[in-house]
């Protein structure tokens, strides 16, 4: 059965993470994604490794690992739209597409006739998503967005990380792009909404997603607990701003994540670590008291859990019902039972490497199958075939486009590194 989007094509012109993060999910729901990249180097993060994906013999590739996260199920069409002949390639391929992403700086694509209007013009109907770094308006819109600068624009920053009182403490990043993949996932929201408005009036639009605004949203709970309050929250290291005990305590050989989410979880927690009186005492035996109390109590339960060894821990807490849970490595986690019964790691054929491993959408459907079709493509690797299978050119058309650089093909992708 096809996927829930095998009827609409996306042109992708997207490179990095946000754009591309964005149009993997439309393909992983079994949308058409062309993706449109520089002959020759194509997508930036084709070269930002290593690790590098090996070939059958164990040598390096041109298929950095960071690339390989973002880019299955799409095709790549290498075309250098810098050059009017290439430009009109890309002008040809939007008047049959749904939906157009793009992430480059504000009024990048107007010198090569890509804007907005100037691709409205040859499709009303088409959904233009353009993705930057703060948006098309206001004082920053001029300025590029970096992953990293905007997690500390955001106020995210200000709240990850140790207090600046202990040890190690300071602000912190997280470990991943968090704010690329949030309007990533923002992104693809907005186009099928964009495209439900189209199903219904017949009108596209343009849709200005950003990763500073994203930031700032998914700040959630921490926005809110400011605006309603006032009060500028601190960074409190793993605990929680608002539930106690919600943090990493360290146990005699391992680490213990503690999530306790009510009273009567408290209560259960306190018999199993042998110290019932705490859930009568005034001080503990709310969440409100204890979020207020936090500084007494916190080290009482660091001193208890430090007695027991990890597994000892989760044994005695997870069939009490009292959320916990261990820190996993990578290797940890693709070992997990779940992550295995979930068969979360699949691998898809590569013709450099036979396989290449991908990590399976967390999207799942009772009655439609999700499209896990085509590993990343080696960049150009279906130029001719698209622009022969949807604007019709032959032979000595497409030949004469390679000769002048405005197409390539996958040949230069098919050498190691």
């Amino acid at each position: 059965m096809p996927g829930p989007l095998s009827h609409l094509t996306i042109l992708d012109l997207s490179r990095v993470l946000a754009g591309p993060w964005c149009t993997q999910l439309l393909a992983d729901l079994g949308a058409t994604v062309l993706k449109i990249e520089r002959p020759g180097t194509g997508d930036d993060t084709r070269a930002w490794g290593p690790p590098f994906l090996k070939d059958r013999d164990g040598h390096d590739t041109r298929e950095a690992a960071y690339y390989l996260a973002c880019n299955r199920g799409k095709r790549s069409i290498a075309i250098d739209f810098t050059q009017r002949a290439g430009r009109d390639l890309v002008l040809g391929l939007a008047r049959q597409a749904d939906a157009f992403v793009e992430n480059f700086k504000v009024g990048g694509l107007a010198k090569h006739g890509l804007d907005y209007e100037s691709v409205r013009s040859v499709n009303e109907r088409l959904v233009y998503a353009s993705i930057t770094g703060f948006g098309q308006t206001g004082p920053y819109a001029a300025r590029a967005g970096y992953d990293f600068i905007i997690q500390g624009m955001s106020g995210f920053m200000s709240v990850t990380g140790e207090r600046d009182d202990v040890p190690g403490g300071g602000p912190q990043k997280a470990g991943i792009a968090i704010t690329d993949l949030m309007t990533g996932m923002y992104a693809s929201v907005a186009i099928l909404a964009a495209l439900a408005h189209r199903d219904r009036t017949g009108a596209g639009q343009w849709i200005d997603a950003c990763l500073f605004d994203s930031s700032v949203a998914m700040m959630s709970v921490i926005d809110m607990n400011y605006l309603v309050s006032g009060v500028v929250p601190k960074r409190v290291g793993n605990a929680h701003q608002n539930i106690v005990p919600y943090q990493v305590f360290a146990c005699a050989d391992g680490h213990v994540i503690l999530a306790v989410g009510n009273d009567l979880q408290f209560r259960k927690f306190c018999e199993i670590a042998a110290r019932p009186e705490w859930a009568d005492d005034e001080r503990f035996a709310t969440n409100a008291a204890r979020v207020r109390h936090r500084e007494s109590l916190v080290p009482m339960i660091a001193d208890v859990m430090s007695g027991r060894a990890q597994r000892a821990w989760l044994d005695a807490l997870e069939p009490a019902g009292i959320p916990c849970g261990p820190i996993n490595r990578m290797d940890q986690v693709f070992a997990d039972p779940q992550v295995v019964a979930r068969t979360m790691k699949l691998d898809l054929p590569h013709p450099l490497s036979g396989t290449v491993p991908q990590v399976r959408s967390p999207l799942r459907f009772s009655d439609t199958r999700l499209a896990y079709d085509a590993a990343p493509p080696l960049l150009g690797a279906d130029t001719e075939a698209v622009l022969r299978e949807r604007l019709g050119l032959d032979a000595a058309a497409l030949a004469r486009l390679s000769a002048e650089g405005v197409i390539g093909s996958q040949s230069g992708a098919l050498r190691a590194r």
